[in-house]
This record gives C-alpha cells, sequence and structure tokens, in this order.
C-alpha cells in the first residue's frame, strides 16, 4: 500500500504534513463556529438547534465557509522543512485570517451597515441581514486570500502591504454599497436599502451578495497587475486603489450589460425591489459572479 502512495507522490513526510495541516483546519474552523456565539454573548448550539435561527445558521455558515477560503491559502505552495515550521505556519496563517475576517465584517457593519444593528437582527432571526453578513465574511475571505497570495509570506513589511490592501478593499466593498444603496433610493422613492433588509426583503439581499462576491472576486483579478514590493508601501497602496476602481467601474458595466442580454423583457427593479422575486435575484447574483470569475481567469 504505502508503495502504492509513493508511487502517486504521497510519501510519509507529506502524509504527515497534510494530517497536521487538516488537523489545524478543523480545530480552527471549529473555534470560527464557537467564536459566532461567544461575539454576541449567545449559545451557538441553542441557536442553532433549539431557537432553530435560520439566520444565524446563516451567518455562521458564511463565518465558516469565509475561514475555509483563507486557509486553502495556507495549503496552497510548497510543505515547510519540518513539521513544527507547518504546524506553526498553518496556524499562523489561520489565526491571521480570522482576526482579518473578523475586522473585516466589524468595519462593514459600522461603517457599510450604518443604518441597522445587525447582531441584533440576526438573533431575531432576519434571514435578510444574515444572507449580506454572510456574503460580507466570503468576499472578505477571498480578498484575505488574494493578498496573502500576491504577498507570498508573512513578515512586517509583508503584513503592512497586507494590510493595507485590505484597508482598500473594505473601501471598495464600502463604495459598492453606497453605490448601489443610492440607485435603489432613486428607483423607490428614496427609500433606504438598508431598511429594507430590516423588512425582511430576502431578495434583494440576495441581489447584494451577488455584488459583493463579484467585487471580490474581481478586486483578486486585480493583483495579478499590481507587482509585490514589500518596502513600497505608498505604491501598494496607490497600485490597489487605481486597479480596484477600475476592476468596480469594469465590473459594473459588464453586469448591467449581461443583465439587460440575459434577462431582457424583465422589469428587474420591479421583480426584485417590489415583488421580492427571490427566483430573479438568485440569477442576478449567478450573473455577477459568473462575470467577476471570467474576469479573473482573463486576466490570470
Amino acid at each position: 500500500m504505502m508503495t502504492l502512495f509513493q508511487d502517486l507522490g504521497l510519501t510519509q513526510e507529506l502524509m504527515i504534513i497534510l494530517a497536521i495541516d487538516l488537523s489545524i483546519a478543523v480545530i480552527l474552523l471549529t473555534l470560527m463556529r464557537y467564536l459566532q456565539g461567544w461575539s454576541v454573548k449567545v449559545n451557538s448550539s441553542v441557536e442553532l438547534a433549539e431557537r432553530d435561527n435560520f439566520a444565524f445558521g446563516i451567518s455562521t455558515a458564511g463565518a465558516i465557509a469565509a475561514l475555509g477560503i483563507v486557509l486553502t491559502g495556507a495549503i496552497t505552495g510548497e510543505a515547510a522543512s519540518s513539521y513544527a515550521t507547518e504546524a506553526i505556519g498553518m496556524t499562523s496563517y489561520g489565526l491571521f485570517g480570522l482576526v482579518l475576517i473578523k475586522l473585516g465584517r466589524f468595519l462593514h457593519d459600522k461603517i457599510a451597515l450604518n443604518e441597522l444593528d445587525k447582531n441584533a437582527e440576526i438573533l431575531k432571526g432576519n434571514v435578510s441581514v444574515a444572507l449580506v453578513d454572510a456574503s460580507v465574511a466570503i468576499a472578505t475571505a477571498i480578498i484575505i486570500r488574494s493578498v496573502l497570495m500576491w504577498a507570498e509570506d508573512i513578515t512586517l513589511d509583508t503584513f503592512i502591504a497586507i494590510f493595507s490592501a485590505f484597508i482598500i478593499s473594505q473601501f471598495i466593498l464600502v463604495l459598492l454599497t453606497r453605490l448601489r444603496e443610492r440607485r435603489y433610493a432613486k428607483r423607490n422613492q428614496d427609500a433606504s436599502m438598508q431598511q429594507a433588509f430590516v423588512t425582511g426583503q430576502t431578495a434583494l439581499a440576495i441581489r447584494h451578495s451577488g455584488y459583493l462576491i463579484a467585487m471580490a472576486l474581481s478586486f483578486n483579478a486585480a493583483s495579478h497587475f499590481i507587482t509585490y514590493d514589500p518596502s513600497a508601501y505608498v505604491t501598494n497602496i496607490i497600485g490597489w486603489m487605481i486597479f480596484s476602481l477600475i476592476m468596480l467601474v469594469v465590473l459594473s458595466l459588464l453586469i448591467t450589460l449581461v443583465k439587460a442580454l440575459v434577462l431582457a423583457r424583465i422589469n428587474l427593479a420591479q421583480e426584485v425591489e417590489q415583488q421580492h422575486n427571490i427566483g430573479i435575484a438568485a440569477v442576478e447574483m449567478a450573473i455577477s459572479i459568473a462575470i467577476a470569475l471570467l474576469l479573473t481567469a482573463l486576466m490570470a
């Protein structure tokens, strides 16, 4: 059996490293599940299994998926020189990603979703707010992974570069939210998109989630055009800002064009914003993510 594994390139050392990585990943994913409850001072088991709080489950699922996305960056690449180095690297990578995910969600809650109390809404079972929260976590994770892969290593200089790009990405996500809010208000007599989330407009939340994840994927595409220089702090910031804004414009134009073709003769604003058509919103979300994936593949 060992000979078969060796023929496939799976040596004993590699299998031990894989076991170490998988064990640490499972521990960190479990930690993320409990952190969801601790952060809002509730028992996650009670919320999930006794109260059957779907919103809390969706939010937790987004957080766990987000950490999993970040951890794929730690597993990608060459194995470390020793088991201890591999374990330390995987743990450090995971904890760093966990902190940035939490920070990204905190910033988005306080700045982008400043008109609502996200935690209170999720505890009340608001699925719409939970969907947006989960998409923010996943979008943040996609961005973190792309920036960590771009920087390739974690030192003081790379941490500064990573954190700078992370802050730029959060600014872009807030800007995207504000643009979507303005468009929603223009079509709905100055109504608030955030208050629409509070009232439980799931279709609107699904569509917005698609935009957030698509923007994160296009941010990843921008990383292929920026040369990493650990000491060029200002150049890194300017580069990320310029390319992120360009990708935001390109993505918005392409999504608008493709939706007009794929969903021709359908009044999207009426269907999603007034009739709360979840099916149409799901198609819009799929189109947004598909366009972003195509951009990422073309620019890789």
